[in-house]
């Protein structure tokens, strides 16, 4: 059994604490209170507990570390380390019963991403990386997939719901992107997406309008597993755009070739 460094040690045991909260609800969905933060945009209460939970067992194991948190917290921000914290990616999969979500924690450190954890608590898969030591899956080591060509790739993408207001623009690019490959699929967690983009289950990932804790992990985890993270125009950075494309580095240049016209 692979033994984790003291900072994936401490991401893991926070998440395992927190997804406990997680499991329970979601097998209560009747009973989850809701509110709405913004059109289309929720947050429940476990969200928030989630987030609670995480934010005080980082806290207690490194005290001088900021935080930048999906639930409207940020602290510390001049600090050397800053845990990057989304409680659930994918809330509206969570809400409907759909067990394709995520807790994602990330480590930033003079503004560079160097470690960090997509943990699904119903599958229970841990997908972790670390900068120089490689992305795993559990104990499994990751790579990216090797397919060369998008006639031949299958390609995740997230999908501009009610609210946002490049829908006309990504049906272009979408359309565009559809008559290259072998398929697309739209599964609506980025973090989770980006892990199956390092883990090889699928070719290529893109987005736009993402926040840094939707991606910040994945980031990491698609690079140490030997591949490319870019942004959809080749000089943006997607950590500050939010827009990004990932895969191996000849399905990333193509994707970007189609989405540029």
């Amino acid at each position: 059994m692979r033994r984790y460094s003291p900072d994936i040690t401490i991401m893991l045991n926070a998440v395992r604490k927190a997804s406990k909260h997680i499991i329970r609800d979601f097998g209560e969905l009747e009973h989850l209170q809701v509110s709405v933060k913004g059109q289309n945009d929720f947050v429940t209460n476990v969200d928030l507990k989630v987030q609670e939970i995480i934010y005080r067992e980082l806290s207690k194991a490194r005290p001088d570390y900021g935080f930048i948190m999906e639930e409207g917290q940020s602290e510390k921000l001049s600090s050397k380390n800053i845990w990057i914290i989304d409680p659930i990616d994918g809330t509206l999969n969570f809400m409907h019963g759909l067990p394709y979500f995520s807790i994602s924690i990330a480590i930033k450190s003079n503004d560079k991403i160097i470690a960090g954890i997509i943990y699904n608590p119903v599958q229970n898969e841990f997908y972790w990386a670390e900068e120089g030591i490689g992305a795993f899956l559990n104990d499994q080591r990751l790579r990216v997939s090797a397919r060369q060509s998008l006639d031949q790739s299958l390609i995740a993408l997230g999908i501009p719901f009610l609210g946002r207001k490049n829908h006309k623009s990504h049906l272009k690019m979408q359309a565009s992107v559809m008559k290259k490959v072998a398929g697309l699929r739209r599964f609506g967690a980025a973090s989770l997406d980006l892990a199956l983009v390092a883990a090889g289950r699928v070719d290529g990932f893109w987005e736009e309008g993402l926040s840094i804790w939707d991606i910040a992990a994945g980031v990491i985890l698609v690079r140490e597993a030997g591949g490319l993270v870019s942004g959809i125009k080749k000089n943006e950075d997607p950590l500050i755009s939010g827009n990004i494309v990932a895969g191996n580095p000849k399905i990333v240049q193509a994707l970007q070739k189609v989405l540029a016209t």
